[in-house]
């Protein structure tokens, strides 16, 4: 499994706080006794906190005490699973600031754009789940008066939830509060870049909770994670992050036949139609969700970011135009200042590797800049901070249009004929989200029927409801969070009972 350059310590420095792990309701240290500092991303000189470096020793303590718990979890009533995650959905609401701000020291989002939506999207997760324990339920099958048959949708056991750092209360809210109301108990590994939020939410959740039914490791990915995966008593492995892991992960997993969950990467495009830009009205209205698609205000760093951006040749300059304009007005700046729109990307090899990319894109023969200001950064800031980047009159070839960037570079391509954008759509080898624009009715459903993604918005930057399915075509991943039908799917199995009566 993937990880940034390791940099431990053993405990020697007091002047940085200790967060440590909580594994079967306790707050420990690693067994080894090291520690990995936590640095801000939008401020590298400040060590935010000190985590420990868990490896197979603590991945193993924490689903022994994951699997001592889950009986008597299982087994109480769901309305008390419900109101566990009703009263943590509470107390993480009245934490929503503190997890706001740590957030945005921790990730690099910024606060007003990125950091304040995800914790109460936590809080309304939590919520959801809590709502819904009690529909984990089987069915009665008509099956004559001598027989009464009917399935239970029983719990897999322990889950191990692997989070990544570029929205890891969301994705701990994806994955958390719908196993606990399913009845299983939960092994978080925190992403070694973002661990802080996860802890937190953590120790809010611990107060409702009995001990051992919801852990947190933290540690490098190729050790206390690999460690989760290979495990012979965790049951599922839930995994968040890039295709590349997400497949051996998949693989390290299938060996023993544990059940898998993968939410991985995206090249997500964005299908812009004539109908959609007729005046200047409808041009200024279709950029601003256009900038919405595409993540910029998380710098890019989302599997969902509408990265290819595909305009009928009709339109294209004018779409093209504002599109630029209102991402070059975008303020980039400290995630804690309030009037920042971009926040600091996570790290030095996620900035390096974005940069190598809008290297490449600029070699491309044809290639124009709609806007480059991945340099124009203002002065003062500590960190590893990036402006975005358009490139215009792309083809969908280039490497740039491909691959996963996962930073703040926008690849625009023109299109004349709608089964060619649908063609150019859906030659990639992924399939996460989409974006249409069209206020034609047939051409907007036609062209969402056909894409390759299991999320796809019409008219719309945003639009994901909880209580909808999220989950990949293709690459981009296999099973389905954030709904009931993908909760049930993802962490219950069903049982068959059939019983002679009479």
């Amino acid at each position: 499994m993937s990880s940034t350059t390791e940099q431990s310590t053993t405990a020697t420095a007091t002047e940085v706080a200790e967060a440590p792990m909580l594994i079967g309701g306790q707050w420990v240290p690693a067994v080894a006794g090291e520690w990995i500092d936590v640095v801000s991303a939008g401020e590298r000189s400040a060590t935010l906190a000190r985590v420990p470096r868990g490896r197979e020793a603590d991945a193993d303590r924490a689903v022994k005490a994951a699997r001592a718990a889950f009986p008597g979890w299982r087994a109480v009533h769901f309305k008390e699973r419900q109101q566990a995650l009703l009263k943590i959905a509470d107390a993480l609401a009245d934490a929503a600031e503190e997890l706001a701000v740590l957030t945005a020291k921790d990730t690099g989002n910024a606060i007003r754009t990125q950091a304040r939506p995800e914790s109460q999207t936590l809080v309304d997760l939590f919520r959801y789940f809590g709502g819904v324990a009690g529909e984990f339920k089987g069915v009665n099958l008509p099956a004559g008066d001598g027989q009464l048959q009917y399935t239970r949708r029983e719990p897999l056991g322990v889950v191990a939830g692997i989070l990544p750092w570029n929205s890891p209360l969301m994705i701990a809210g994806f994955k958390t509060p719908a196993a606990l109301a399913a009845g299983n108990t939960v092994v978080l590994k925190a992403a070694e870049d973002a661990p802080l939020t996860i802890l937190k939410m953590a120790e809010i959740c611990q107060q409702f909770l009995p001990d051992g039914v919801l852990n947190v490791v933290t540690g490098y990915g190729t050790e206390v994670g690999e460690a989760l995966v290979q495990h012979p008593d965790v049951d599922k492995v839930s995994f968040t992050g890039s295709t590349r892991v997400g497949k051996h992960v998949a693989s390290t997993a299938g060996e023993r036949i544990s059940h898998i969950s993968l939410e991985l990467g995206g090249k997500s495009p964005s299908i812009v139609f004539p109908s959609a830009a007729r005046d200047a009205d409808q041009v200024d209205a279709l950029a601003s969700n256009l900038l919405l698609s595409t993540r910029f205000a998380r710098q890019g760093q989302s599997c969902t970011a509408g990265s290819r951006l595909f305009v009928h040749t009709d339109v294209y300059d004018d779409v093209l135009a504002a599109v630029a304009a209102k991402a070059k007005a975008m303020k980039v700046g400290n995630p804690l200042d309030e009037s920042t729109d971009m926040g600091a990307i996570i790290n030095q090899k996620q900035f390096d590797q974005i940069n190598n990319y809008i290297a490449d894109g600029k070699s491309q023969k044809g290639v124009e800049l709609a806007l480059d200001c991945a340099l124009d950064i203002p002065d003062g800031l500590d960190g590893f901070y990036q402006g975005p980047t358009i490139f215009s009159m792309g083809d969908n070839s280039w490497r740039i249009a491909r691959e996963e960037i996962f930073g703040p570079v926008l690849v625009a391509i023109p299109f004349s004929d709608r089964d060619e954008a649908i063609r150019m759509a859906n030659d990639s080898h992924y399939g996460l989200a989409a974006f249409v624009w069209s206020n034609d009715l047939t051409e907007a459903l036609d062209t969402a029927h056909r894409i390759e993604s299991g999320w796809v918005q019409v008219n719309q930057g945003g639009g994901q409801v909880i209580g909808q399915a999220y989950g990949g075509y293709k690459t981009s991943g296999i099973g389905r969070e954030v709904s009931l039908e993908g909760a049930m799917d993802g962490f219950t199995q069903v049982k068959q009972i059939n019983v002679k009566i009479g």
